[in-house]
């Protein structure tokens, strides 16, 4: 397995002593000492779950509204008389959103910092759920949904590279484990989105059900708001990223201020600023495709499509495969998805998180996928279930698929996106990483609604594809990021 060792170099120095509060007194001379403080553990927050959950923000209100429209798909449809292909673009437009955000937020993010990207890209997701509330017809619909995938591909950049810049290297907590907490954030929000539809639709009148999939949508916009609120109070400037550009002091007044270690700049470090390790610039996205970076970035991108191409097809058609391919009722459906994502998806993102300092992203990534083949080919195979027994084994099948995506490609994916590139490569990387990887979601929302009317459950035969590709890939290029300090690389020749 591939394996780079960062070249070593002094620690910061320590004064010897501890301020009035306690906190550890500490003397910075470069970049890479506050690089290393961070990395070592050092750098310790009394609100490191608070600050880990509003990071992830984003990746909740994204999750929402995917599985708050999943179900009311079927109900914009018929009110707007849409067409399968119709259905297909309202569904992936907010994807379409997403590909531009991802590529303008990642410059974003190295460029103005982690902060100012942080703070800004919440008012997308406030305007487009309340104007998804309000749609009078599939194209305000489908604008709105673009609209707050312009905050989704803004806001993964930045909340990926800020736990990667917050983290220490190794050991529980460590940098792989925060980067997966993005899955199990991702799951426990489409649960509650499927529990507020469970509620919604045991309120409702029957006669006025097609409110269902507008108040799902629309009360997207209240977290959004909170979530709004809480970064104002808790979230600060990665001190790496302001070490990275110069910017010592300004630096040193985060670890003061944010991190609980009294840093202090060391005096001839004052007098002979060091210039930004790699300035950001739209030319960097070209430095992804070139030396050890090219086959990190042809893994990770890989691995990332191949992931969102499957999971988006079951997950958002999961509704779809219960009630129409399992013949399941409105309320079967709700009960089973929720059941589904919550024993197997949702699970499987807490085992990524708990075993990944251990075991690494590689072999839990290959693992998953081969689950997730697995259990797609099994759906294949059985097709349209004919008595109970089959459409158990079926819904046994999406459970092992979910499970494979939690522990696997689903968590690790963005590991291999945040973790393959150093400070000053950061936003970009994962901004081209999630390019692409939202170009495969737009083709995968577009296609299954038009593959699964056409081929029925022969679609999952296509969808195998996914996983076949991401485990050849794999196998390929064996390189694993947890564990490996990358940041590094922004202070020596790679």
């Amino acid at each position: 397995m591939t394996t780079d060792i960062a070249a070593p170099s002094a620690a910061p120095s320590s004064a010897g002593n501890a301020d009035s509060a306690g906190a550890a007194s500490v003397t910075i001379r470069n970049a890479a000492d506050v690089s290393r403080l961070v990395n070592s553990g050092a750098a310790k927050r009394s609100d490191a779950r608070i600050v880990v959950a509003i990071a992830l923000g984003g990746v909740f209100l994204d999750a929402y509204d995917l599985g708050a429209l999943a179900f009311g798909i079927k109900d914009v449809a018929r009110e707007f008389s849409l067409s399968p292909t119709g259905t297909g673009l309202v569904a992936s437009a907010i994807t379409f959103g997403a590909i531009i955000g991802a590529f303008i937020g990642g410059y974003l993010t190295d460029k103005i910092g982690r902060y100012r990207v942080f703070m800004a890209d919440m008012f997308f997701f406030v305007v487009a759920a309340l104007a998804c509330a309000f749609a009078p017809n599939e194209w305000v619909l489908g604008g709105a949904r673009f609209v707050m995938g312009l905050g989704v591909g803004i806001d993964l950049p930045v909340a990926m590279a800020f736990l990667a810049e917050f983290s220490r290297l190794s050991g529980r907590g460590n940098k792989a484990a925060r980067i997966a907490m993005w899955c199990p954030t991702w799951y426990a929000a489409i649960s509650i989105s499927y529990l507020l539809v469970l509620l919604l639709y045991a309120v409702l009148p029957d006669g006025h059900t097609d409110w269902l999939w507008r108040l799902i949508l629309g009360f997207g916009a209240v977290p959004a708001l909170l979530i709004i609120a809480i970064r104002s109070r808790y979230m600060s400037e990665s001190p790496v990223w302001a070490a990275n550009q110069g910017d010592l002091q300004g630096a040193a007044a985060i670890l003061r201020r944010s991190y609980n270690i009294h840093a202090q700049v060391a005096e001839e470090a004052e007098h002979t600023p060091a210039a930004p390790a790699r300035r950001a610039a739209w030319r960097n996205y070209g430095e992804l495709l070139k030396g050890v970076y090219l086959r990190r970035t042809v893994l990770a991108t890989t691995i990332a499509i191949a992931s969102s191409f499957a999971y988006n097809a079951v997950a958002f058609g999961l509704p779809v495969i219960l009630s129409t391919f399992l013949a399941q009722s409105m309320l079967s459906t709700i009960l089973v998805s929720l059941a589904l994502n919550l024993l197997f998806a949702f699970a499987g993102g807490l085992l990524a998180v708990r075993l990944v300092p251990t075991f690494g992203a590689w072999k839990m990534t290959v693992l998953g996928y081969a689950c997730q083949l697995a259990a797609l080919l099994g759906l294949a195979l059985v097709g349209l279930p004919d008595d109970g027994g089959e459409a158990a084994f079926s819904i046994g099948m999406l459970a092992l698929f979910l499970l494979g995506q939690g522990f696997g490609p689903g968590s690790h994916s963005m590991t291999f996106a945040s973790l393959s590139y150093p400070t000053s490569l950061r936003g970009v990387g994962v901004g081209f990483n999630q390019t692409l990887m939202r170009a495969s979601s737009t083709l995968s929302l577009f296609l299954f609604p038009v593959l699964s009317a056409a081929l029925g459950t022969g679609v999952f035969w296509v969808i195998a594809l996914a996983p076949l590709v991401g485990l050849v890939a794999l196998l390929a290029i064996r390189w694993e990021p947890a564990g490996y300090d990358v940041d590094a690389e922004d202070f020596r020749p790679v």
